[in-house]
């Protein structure tokens, strides 16, 4: 297997009502929390609308969490490229580029929340058509071109970035896939990273997988550009502890805030998931494999179980969903860094295989240890009787 990278994808989510100043800065106090953890990534959303995903710029977020980090490395996750300029898109992404000393993924996406488009005017297929349009433009305008283009929305002409990206190359981009093709398409067709939301959600989520994969290899083949699993980010979501029994009352803190938020508010019925009682909902996220709340074993099985039905893949990302309180919250990143991360970044067998080797060995050379001691002790009395 290859080294696995692993990281969180953060809307955010935060239940309605609660202080937005204290919410955002709980956000970037866990940043700090998963650099400090050796955690690869951080993904971090736009919405405008519905009142708990309260992430309006992630560029702005990520230039003032770049501040209090070393080593995470920051992706817009995603732009709703379908409502902006293009032109100050790239701009902005060469800007943070340059902040971060390299440290930013540009990810792009139609625009989840249909309550953001409305108050623009655009309707659902206008943000995915539009999303086509606008990330060819964006990635021309990385790439060194001068672009003159109209579009439903905006005007450009003769447009060119006054700076070169910062990494070597240019800095890496994906596209969000989530129910429909549009996302794998437009990955295969430029040659980007993917990154699938709520990879786990629905029944038929684990399939969806690999027919994300294979749209995108099918378009890669057809423009003639590379793409690269390692490339490919999955997002679902996690609460483990100690034991099953803690986790599961952890969650009780948010999880039906959560639900909730899915169910009545916000209208992308792809995420919704049934479930009336507290119970109920932990069982429907277990046992429908739409994610783990439980111990570090489980959440192994579940990487390996997305592993093997995708193909394989190049990072892990855990959904930040606010179904436990901050203390248990970052717990839980705490076990999932030592118990999970090892397992798939080649850290934990050959501990294990030194373990089993002097475990082999242990009870003869325990009894020779006890021979040399034994023999040490009889030469000190001879020489001093």
């Amino acid at each position: 297997m290859s080294r696995l990278r692993f990281g969180y994808f953060v809307a955010p989510f935060h239940r309605a009502g609660t202080n937005p100043t204290l919410a955002l800065h709980s956000d970037l106090d866990f940043i700090e929390h998963i650099d400090a953890l050796g955690y690869d990534e951080v993904w971090l959303g736009e919405h405008h609308s519905a009142g708990s995903e309260i992430l309006s710029s992630p560029e702005v977020f990520i230039a003032a969490a770049a501040e209090r980090t070393k080593n995470i490395r920051f992706a817009t996750g995603v732009i709703s490229l379908s409502y902006h300029n293009p032109l100050w898109v790239a701009d902005r992404l060469v800007l943070l580029d340059h902040l971060t000393r390299g440290r930013v993924i540009g990810g792009f996406g139609p625009g989840s929340l249909p309550t953001d488009a409305g108050m623009i005017g655009l309707t659902q297929q206008d943000t995915r058509e539009l999303l086509e349009t606008n990330l060819d433009i964006v990635v021309r305008l990385l790439n060194g071109e001068t672009v003159s283009a109209k579009t439903r929305t905006h005007e450009l002409v003769d447009a060119r970035l006054q700076l070169a990206p910062y990494t070597d190359g240019g800095m890496p981009l994906a596209v969000a896939a989530v129910s429909s093709p549009t996302g794998a398409r437009l990955a295969g067709k430029h040659g980007i990273g993917l990154i699938s939301i709520g990879s786990t959600l629905t029944i038929d989520s684990f399939s969806a997988l690999s027919y994300h994969w294979g749209i995108a290899e099918e378009q890669a083949a057809a423009f003639n550009t590379q793409i690269d699993r390692k490339n490919w980010a999955l997002a679902g979501p996690f609460h483990i502890a100690e034991t099953e029994k803690q986790a599961r009352e952890e969650v009780r803190y948010g999880i039906e805030s959560w639900f909730r938020y899915f169910q009545k508010v916000a209208a992308f019925p792809h995420l919704t998931m049934p479930g009336q009682e507290i119970d109920e909902m932990i069982t429907i996220i277990n046992d429908l494999g739409a994610g783990v709340i439980g111990t570090p074993e489980r959440a192994r099985e579940q990487v390996q179980r997305l592993w093997d039905q995708s193909g394989g893949f190049g990072c892990m990302l855990q959904m930040a969903h606010e179904w436990a309180n901050p203390a248990a919250t970052k717990r839980s990143a705490e076990l999932f860094a030592a118990e999970v991360v090892p397992h798939f970044q080649g850290q934990a067998q050959p501990t294990l295989d030194a373990a089993a080797r002097a475990a082999a060995v242990r009870d003869d050379l325990a009894q020779k240890h006890q021979q040399a001691i034994d023999h040490a002790t009889q030469k000190y009395f001879a020489e001093t009787s």
